[in-house]
């Protein structure tokens, strides 16, 4: 029985130090405590034994039975299940807290229970602690300034190697005083009417101050983000924004469920607002908030699509001059064929042809597959009758049923698409009370002198039935992009992981930055010199094994002169640091910081720390690689039609992180 021995909090056999799988555990009937069945000297003989198993601490045999009075047993027991349902009901403690409680209430009693808690209250003061106890504690419990109790503002060295303030030590000195004020060793005058700025440790103590406070080091590159659920209802301008205005705002809450890639229409179950989804005739500011509402994500380009799957949403916003709306139809202009080089911006101008590639592959992707593309109109379309007269307004759902490439009104080739109406609800412009019905499509004069046609051959995935009307008669294309979701616990992993990096990080810098000018490794009993430089002392003493601090000399006649001294400079600078290398101090404030550092480097790779906080960083460098492309192809596609969709790019981009 005394070899016996439950499973940790973490689940890991206390007997043989491995963590039992689940068909390998048992847990107690009484206590729920889990047991490791192979380490037991009384293991369950069959599953149903298993189903009523008792620990051999719950475990009553009958002789003890026997033993004890019946009346005492009685109450014994109904205290003991009170007590064990109090545990159960107290909704602040997590399931192991719980167990631990059980466990000590079974083997312990009441006694046993307070010696639980207790404990519990010690780890959690322990965890408390230890998650201040970062970099900066560190630092402000091996250095500081004894003047002013303070981490060392310009922090300067003494010979002896105590570390002061400058101000401190100036203020120190200046009153005549050429002893250190901690171990009472004589300064040297040169030293006190100059000191030295220890740059390494000013260095350390600033990273460790910019980590704390959460500052970037050097050209770290921040990467901006807001929650979903977190932004406003409105598109919403940042402080880091040059101007005032739509121009540099970010996108307001999404208001829907769909996910970026979704075709067809937006329909109530994917809006949790305000249960209706997005309906024919929806009219919104502009396109950011059209943005909010998934009717067209892009808030500057007139394709959302990719170029292997298809497109989900155009704009007709009068970008190209060979654009016809005839309202239930219309040719649409692809993208591309611009000059956008240098500094441009913007350029009406076609320069070079269209092809059917990135945007424009999209489309005829879902030209062929018969996939329902989105429509909004914007009030900048002028020479349509069918556009708003203010804001964005979306139009149903069409299809595209044929495109081609012809020579456009500038001389160069443009890629040219048949859109059709193909929606159950009536189009905003008429007085009809049913949606579209199939109608045969338009003569398209410009045919006649069309390359590259393409007709789809087979069923479109999006047709008209006479009992559903139009409907998804093939499968509905599967999101690549689903909506992705963090539960709290989750984030709080990830936020415990990123806490992990940063302080590792920041360690490893430090550790880098206290590395001795010779060998170019840690610190090893470090020695500041009064030129403020930190060697090794092994590698300082033996720079200079060979060399003496005197040299003898003899005159021609034998007569014996007075010994010179020998200059020994500063393997990094001509400081002459002989009287200093006579009776070298050990910079212990520095040393004791560094084997601090170095300890907490070996318990978190001990507990495997490092390793897990790699695995969250490539999960997080392939989260933000997946969401970096999947922006680049919703807002700008394979390639941007002007620098302002490029710039908005960017905007997307500082706007995510892993979290």
């Amino acid at each position: 029985m005394a070899s016996d021995l439950p499973c940790d909090a973490d689940g890991v056999c206390m007997v043989c130090k491995a963590k039992p799988t689940e068909a390998e555990a048992v847990l107690c009937r009484t206590c729920v405590t889990p047991w490791h069945v192979t380490c037991l000297s009384r293991p369950p003989e069959n599953l149903a034994s298993a189903l009523e198993w008792q620990c051999p601490d719950c475990f009553q045999s009958p002789e003890s039975v026997a033993a004890t009075a019946a009346p005492a047993l009685v109450g014994a027991s109904a205290e003991l299940v009170a007590a064990i349902r109090a545990i159960e009901a107290d909704g602040s403690l997590t399931e192991q807290e719980k167990a631990r409680r059980r466990q000590a209430l079974v083997s312990g009693g009441v006694a046993g229970l307070a010696a639980a808690e207790e404990v519990e209250e010690d780890d959690k003061g322990r965890k408390k602690a230890k998650r201040s106890n970062d970099v900066l504690d560190l630092l402000d419990g091996s250095i500081y300034c004894s003047f002013c109790m303070q981490l060392p503002e310009r922090p300067v060295t003494t010979p002896c190697g105590h570390n002061f303030c400058l101000k401190c030590f100036q203020k120190w000195v200046g009153q005549g005083k050429l002893h250190c004020a901690n171990c009472r060793s004589f300064i040297p005058s040169k030293f006190a009417a100059q000191p030295r700025i220890n740059s390494t440790l000013a260095m350390g103590i600033r990273m460790a101050k910019s980590a704390k406070s959460g500052t970037s080091i050097g050209t770290v590159h921040e990467y901006h983000f807001i929650r979903n659920e977190n932004r406003p209802d409105k598109a919403f301008t940042t402080e880091r924004a040059k101007r005032a205005g739509k121009s540099n705002a970010c996108s307001g809450q999404i208001f829907v469920t769909t996910p970026p890639d979704h075709f067809g229409p937006i329909t109530a179950e994917y809006d949790p607002k305000m249960r209706r989804g997005v309906l024919v005739g929806d009219t919104w500011d502009d396109r950011m908030d059209c943005r909010q509402w998934g009717a067209h994500l892009p808030h500057v380009a007139g394709i959302a699509g990719q170029s292997e799957y298809g497109a989900q949403s155009v704009a007709l916003s009068g970008g190209y001059q060979d654009d016809e709306d005839h309202g239930e139809w219309f040719l649409y202009t692809g993208s591309g064929g611009r000059d956008l080089s240098g500094n441009k911006r913007t350029n009406k101008q076609q320069s070079f042809d269209q092809k059917f590639e990135k945007f424009n592959e999209a489309l005829r992707v879902s030209c062929l597959k018969g996939y329902p593309v989105r429509v909004v109109r914007s009030h900048k379309e002028k020479r349509s009758s069918y556009a708003p007269e203010n804001g964005v307004r979306y139009d149903g759902v069409y299809r595209i049923e044929k495109c081609w490439r012809k020579v456009g009104l500038q001389g160069f080739k443009v890629c040219r698409y048949l859109f059709v109406r193909c929606d159950n609800e009536p189009a905003p412009w008429t007085s009809d009370e049913h949606g579209d019905r199939p109608r045969p499509l338009p003569v398209i004069k410009e045919l006649k002198k069309a390359t590259d046609i393409t007709d789809r051959i087979d069923t479109p995935s999006w047709d008209y039935t006479e009992d559903h009307g139009w409907k998804w008669v093939k499968q509905q294309p599967v999101s690549r992009r689903p909506v992705y979701t963090v539960n709290n616990d989750e984030q709080t992993r990830v936020k415990i992981a990123i806490r992990h990096t940063q302080n590792n990080s920041v360690k490893e810098k430090l550790l880098k930055e206290f590395s001795c000018l010779i060998c170019r490794k840690v610190l090893c009993s470090p020695l500041t010199t009064p030129c403020a430089h930190n060697f090794c002392k092994s590698c300082l003493l033996g720079s200079y094994a060979d060399k003496s601090f005197v040299r003898e000399r003899t005159s021609a006649g034998g007569r014996t002169l007075r010994a010179q001294k020998i200059m020994k400079k500063c393997p990094a600078c001509p400081y002459d640091i002989s009287d200093f290398l006579q009776n070298p101090q050990v910079n212990r404030e520095l040393m004791d910081l560094i084997e601090s550092l170095q300890s907490k480097n070996e318990e978190n790779v001990g507990k495997g720390i490092g390793e897990n906080d790699g695995i969250e960083d490539d999960e997080k460098a392939k989260t933000y690689n997946d969401v970096n492309d999947l922006m680049k192809e919703e807002i700008c596609g394979e390639e941007s039609d002007s620098m302002e969709e490029k710039a908005d790019v960017e905007i997307i981009r500082e706007e995510i992180v892993i979290p």
